[in-house]
């Protein structure tokens, strides 16, 4: 049995019980879309596949880089034939992901030269959250980095570089998303 876990918006955990093993993977959107069209936020989707649970389950006891692979040629079998969409929604990660300066929808909208209301779309059908949210998580996953290396830099400049208002705004999503305060993760990770 697969289950596909849908993105979350703040502190999340999955608990494995008993004995054996897991593995993940990380989707793009376009892999996720494929998968399961208009997953949504905090949702499980389970997905029956005997045939691959019977071949991963023989490799994992003996050789785990097997099974890894079995899983991955799996994912790719469903994923290989990606619709427009689906590479544009994968466009739309990569411009959020790789631009640091993204703090409005409008801009990755300005970047794809399409509509706001067309990115909110594909954010949908292929992330299953909203582009503010990507936005937001990919802001907060700079932040705690920023927080682990700029050690002298502090928090308040980071939110304002990271297009907060303030530094209570950063805070409350830190706080949100991971659970605790970005001066306690500085003071942790260091």
């Amino acid at each position: 049995m697969i289950a596909l876990h849908g993105p979350t918006t703040k502190l999340s955990t999955r608990t494995l019980r008993g004995s054996g093993w897991a593995i993940g993977a990380l989707l793009r959107p376009a892999g996720t879309g494929a998968l399961h069209p208009g997953m949504t936020c905090g949702t499980t989707l389970r997905i029956d596949a005997p045939a691959l649970h019977r071949s991963v389950v023989s490799s994992m006891p003996h050789d785990a880089d097997a099974a890894v692979d079995t899983y991955a040629q799996w994912m790719r079998e469903r994923a290989a034939d990606v619709d427009e969409g689906g590479q544009l929604a994968n466009r739309m990660e990569d411009i959020i992901a790789g631009d640091r300066g993204i703090v409005r929808v409008e801009q990755v909208a300005e970047q794809l030269h399409v509509s706001v209301r067309s990115v909110q779309r594909l954010a949908k059908r292929y992330v299953g959250v909203s582009p503010v949210a990507m936005i937001r998580r990919y802001r907060l996953q700079e932040a705690a980095q920023r927080l682990r290396e700029d050690t002298h830099t502090t928090i308040a400049q980071i939110a304002a570089d990271l297009g907060y208002a303030d530094h209570a705004h950063l805070n409350a999503d830190f706080r949100q998303v991971l659970g605790f305060n970005p001066g306690d993760y500085r003071r942790t990770s260091a």
